[in-house]
């Protein structure tokens, strides 16, 4: 089985925020899972952290680290999954399900992981629900 590791994990993770600690922990667990993040993760990753860097809540250098441990996650741990213009429409048709309250980018985490067979993994619920409605896989971590 394929995990897709949406942003909120990664960042909570490589920043650790309060919840590290346990996603930490449960991605251990999954160690004999094919772990998968997409080009639109690494385009939100790098936004997240320079608005981290703008709020005040990390400097430039751990800004840096940061980046820097997520590309040796993608080289060695994660297989970065490219976005294609199919997924994008697939995002659209399923953002078009208003009542989800599904963005733009969760829209597209979601077509990524459905297109892949993975299982979506996130810390965000609104998400893992709106991705149960639409009958894409999601784990709330």
């Amino acid at each position: 089985m394929s995990l897709y590791l949406d942003t909120s994990l990664l960042v909570t993770l490589i920043t650790a925020e309060r919840d590290g600690p346990r996603v930490e922990q449960w991605l251990r667990a999954q160690a004999s899972e094919q772990l998968l993040v997409s080009d639109w993760v690494v385009t939100e990753f790098s936004a997240a952290l320079s608005r981290k860097l703008r709020a005040g809540q990390v400097d430039a250098a751990r800004r840096q680290m940061a980046l820097a441990e997520f590309s040796r996650i993608c080289a060695t741990s994660a297989a970065v999954l490219p976005v294609a213009r199919g997924q994008f429409q697939t995002a659209a048709r399923l953002a078009d399900q208003y009542a989800t309250g599904l963005r733009g980018g969760d829209a597209l985490h979601l077509a990524i992981a459905s297109e892949h067979g993975a299982t979506l993994c996130t810390l965000d619920r609104r998400l893992s629900d709106a991705g149960l409605a639409l009958g894409v896989a999601t784990t709330l971590v």
